[in-house]
């Protein structure tokens, strides 16, 4: 792991200040609803009177919380835990061992993590974020994270081709870029935002969370329209839980998976594999990843606790390229052309509670990412005397590199205020490598070879001021960024929610939200160092930004148990980045900021429990978007459709689960790039259903159907998605409690 000798002693200073021992104890045990141990979540024990925090507790692998307090006096405890409600209960004098059962609320309710890097009820945030249960997920079974995205308000998302394409995430507008992602903290996008969301596996995973907006003054650089964070499981259960099971299904798929997790004193532990492979549907549509990851927690103390985490996997995808445009196969298949993906990830946390109402968290981590995409024959046309380069013999790989340390700080004098600050650096680094060959029928081949190597050292610090006051609850922030292309760089944002109406039982609640923000993301290695022949470098590349606000109402009904919001977004995203020609006689360039474009657009979302078991998300986007230079101006930006929705409906029971998932998104502006002028990807329409059937405790059935309408349509204007295909097996449970 990249962590200097200084970052490590800092982790020994903070490891020892620890809260002092007193006279007595309190635990507090947290459970869900079915008596299952809940593990991180944040006990607070307040005093009744003015709700000054007394202390901070973070559960334990088993849920337990403990405090030990002095003096004989009534206190209140507040748990927050993400996929939850949060709960206040009130504790007896003398209290010494309490159990908080908590209860699954409608989203506006429930706890989230990423709006304000600190568990909150997602009403005090002010922020448009989506969430799925890790139950969720496991009745959906998606493939990847594309494949569960793609059923959450507001987000579009574009496979070029069949499992394994490339996998863009479009949200209000912004480029499929403009998206951080995160898993358990760490950042695994590519510099410069790019992101494969179809190649990447969600086995033990607890939750995802999807936040919309422009979200850098938290999370820097590519944060200008959403963050996506996936967090993994702990173990909790005393005895050592072993889960398996395989499926599948069409076109030659077959699916099979494997963990072990428990929880034992002061250690828990998840090490968990998955291996997936389809031949797909058609010629070299094929696909394979393999995962393999764990994590370890070990609770040094009872105010310490350090996580160690790691996650590998190495992927392998036919890409048979663009052939087919909206039905009509123009083309034949790629048959040889492949792409393949090694990327590891490890991070080691420390989580340090105290001293009374503090609570650090020290992060270091390394990302790291592989890739060669090769095509040896040129079985679909490259003729240099002919001006066809449809299918040119290449290979090119990318190494890519991010290692960083993170650390956070929260301080809580009362329940209803909280400041979060925090400092990030970040080591980037790249080795680009690219070899195409132009064939010419009358003369010899030009090769043309480019070697990239880039690195980047940035740092930043970031404050945040959360303030919940009688109706009113205000998030406002700054970040401060020094990166070695653009500078410096201050990113603020400031958010408002106010509860306008109480109501009554039927019109339960109106609230008012407003928030402005700006976000930035950083140049791509390939725009700012030497990339070939006929490039000039730009190491003076400006951040793109984007200046965004929103505005709009929640109302609730029944008691809160629905929720109907409506938000307008402008976003102008201004300082991006395109190629340039300046000497056309010799077709030399350079990478500059000159390109400004804008989208704005409502968002109607509809959610609520229809009871304890059943939950239900729609939602409805409009989206207007235009360049406002360049050649394409006053046109609408490519693979942005002005009217998407997303439904999902869920049935969570004791004895079986089952989804139905609805991603319905318009016709878009396109471009095949290849000279067919073909302008547009038509509108589709894809419902998945998904289910699993408990034979006893120990044994489960589960089936899933994808585009069970069996819809033909592209999602990128050439490739063709997979057509109805279904996947069915059993998983087992051994062990455990």
């Amino acid at each position: 792991m990249r962590l200097s000798h200084r970052f490590a002693g800092v982790f020994f200073f903070l490891a020892i200040c620890l809260v002092s021992s007193a006279s007595a104890e309190i635990k507090i045990k947290v459970v869900d609803p079915q008596d299952a141990a809940i593990a991180g979540a944040q006990v607070q024990l307040l005093m009744p009177g003015d709700d000054a925090l007394v202390a901070t507790q973070v559960t334990s692998a088993e849920g337990l919380a403990v405090f030990r307090e002095t003096g004989s006096a009534s206190y209140r405890v507040n748990v927050l835990a993400p996929g939850f409600a949060a709960e206040m209960v009130d504790l007896s004098p003398h209290a010494e061992a309490v159990t908080v059962r908590l209860r699954v609320a409608p989203e506006a309710k429930t706890v989230v993590v990423t709006a304000t890097r600190t568990p909150a009820p997602e009403q005090e945030t002010a922020s448009s974020i989506s969430l799925l249960s890790g139950a969720a997920i496991e009745t959906m079974q998606p493939t990847s994270a594309a494949d569960a995205l793609r059923f959450l308000p507001a987000a579009v998302v574009d496979v070029a081709g069949q499992r394994g394409g490339l996998g863009s995430l479009f949200v209000r507008g912004g480029d499929s870029r403009y998206n951080k992602v995160l898993i358990d903290g760490v950042p695994v996008n590519d510099v410069g935002g790019t992101f494969n969301s179809s190649t990447v596996p969600l086995a033990e995973t607890d939750r995802l969370e999807f936040l919309r907006g422009a979200q850098s003054t938290l999370y820097g650089s590519d944060a200008m329209t959403s963050v996506v964070q996936i967090f993994t499981r702990s173990g909790t259960t005393k005895a050592p839980e072993l889960r398996l099971g395989a499926d599948g299904g069409t076109f030659g798929t077959a699916h099979g998976f494997v963990s072990l997790a428990g929880a034992r004193s002061r250690f828990d532990y998840d090490a968990f594999a998955d291996q997936f492979n389809t031949n797909g549907q058609g010629p070299n549509a094929d696909y394979s990843n393999a995962l393999q990851g764990g994590n370890v927690g070990v609770q040094l103390s009872r105010n310490v606790l350090f996580r160690l985490r790691g996650r590998h996997a190495n992927s392998r995808t036919g890409v048979p390229g663009e052939w087919d445009f909206n039905g009509q196969p123009l083309l034949a298949p790629d048959i040889e052309q492949r792409a393949r993906a090694n990327n590891s990830l490890v991070s080691g946390e420390l989580l340090i509670t105290g001293p009374a109402r503090w609570q650090h968290r020290l992060t270091g981590y390394e990302y790291n990412t592989r890739r060669l995409n090769e095509d040896d024959i040129p079985d679909r046309g490259c003729d240099n005397s002919q001006f066809i380069y449809t299918d040119c013999p290449f290979l090119a790989t990318a190494h890519i590199n991010r290692a960083g340390f993170m650390y956070q700080g929260d301080y809580a004098p009362r329940s209803w205020t909280q400041t979060t600050f925090g400092y990030e650096f970040e080591d980037e680094n790249g080795r680009f490598y690219t070899r195409s060959v132009t064939l010419d029928s009358m003369n010899p081949p030009f090769v043309f070879i480019q070697y990239i190597p880039a690195v980047w050292l940035n740092h930043s610090a970031y404050v945040q001021q959360r303030l919940t006051w009688k109706r009113l609850s205000a998030v406002a922030g700054v970040r401060y960024s020094h990166h070695e292309t653009f500078g410096n760089k201050a990113v603020p944002r400031v958010a408002l929610s106010l509860l306008a109406l109480k109501g009554n039982s039927f019109f339960s609640g109106t609230r008012l939200r407003f928030s402005y923000a700006t976000g930035i993301k950083e140049p791509r290695f390939e725009e700012a160092f030497p990339s070939g022949s006929g490039i000039i470098p730009n190491f003076n590349l400006r951040a793109e930004e984007n200046r965004a606000f929103e505005a709009g109402f929640e109302q609730g009904f029944v008691g809160g148990k629905y929720q109907f919001s409506g938000v307008y977004f402008n976003n102008l995203f201004h300082n991006q980045i395109n190629f340039v020609i300046v000497d056309p006689k010799t077709s030399t360039g350079q990478y500059q900021n000159i390109d400004k474009s804008m989208a704005e657009g409502a968002e109607l979302q509809l959610s609520g429990r229809l009871s304890s078991r059943w939950s239900l998300t729609g939602a409805y986007v409009y989206t207007s978007t235009k360049a406002l230079t360049g050649p394409s101006i006053d046109q609408p930006l490519l693979r942005r459709p002005k009217h998407s929705g997303n439904l999902l409906l869920t049935y969570l029971g004791s004895r079986w689960g089952a989804n139905l998932g609805g991603s319905f998104v318009g016709r878009r502006t396109d471009n095949d790039f290849l000279g067919f002028n073909v302008d547009h990807a038509a509108g589709y329409a894809r419902v998945d259903l998904g289910g699993w059937y408990a034979i006893n405790s120990r044994i489960t059935a589960y089936v899933n159907v994808e585009n069970a309408l069996n819809a033909h349509y592209n999602e990128v204007v050439g490739y063709p998605a997979l057509t109805a295909n279904f996947r069915a097996g059993m998983r087992f449970r051994i062990g455990g409690e």
